[in-house]
């Protein structure tokens, strides 16, 4: 095919514009219904992912604090218990 032959428009060509303007479409509606200002951009993400990754490491800080509490109270338990059974019964 020379470089002055006609211009053929394939499927991938389609799928291309269609999509494009969709993802226009969408940019616009989204833009439209939320405001500028709440418009999600890969700074607001990565934000996001940040406060998500503190949230869970607070969580697991609290389970682990917990864990170790538990722990603690089995093992006095435990120590009474033993403390008791090594005395003379009256």
């Amino acid at each position: 095919m020379s470089a002055n032959g006609p211009n053929h428009i394939g499927l991938t060509t389609i799928s291309r514009t269609v999509a494009s303007l969709a993802v226009g479409v969408v940019h616009t509606v989204e833009r439209a219904v939320v405001g500028d200002g709440r418009m999600r951009t890969a700074r607001g993400n990565a934000w996001e992912a940040v406060c998500a990754d503190r949230a869970r490491a607070a969580q697991r800080r609290e389970l682990d604090r917990l864990v170790a509490e538990l722990g603690a109270a089995r093992a006095a338990a435990r120590e009474r218990r033993d403390a008791r059974d090594g005395q003379p019964v009256s």
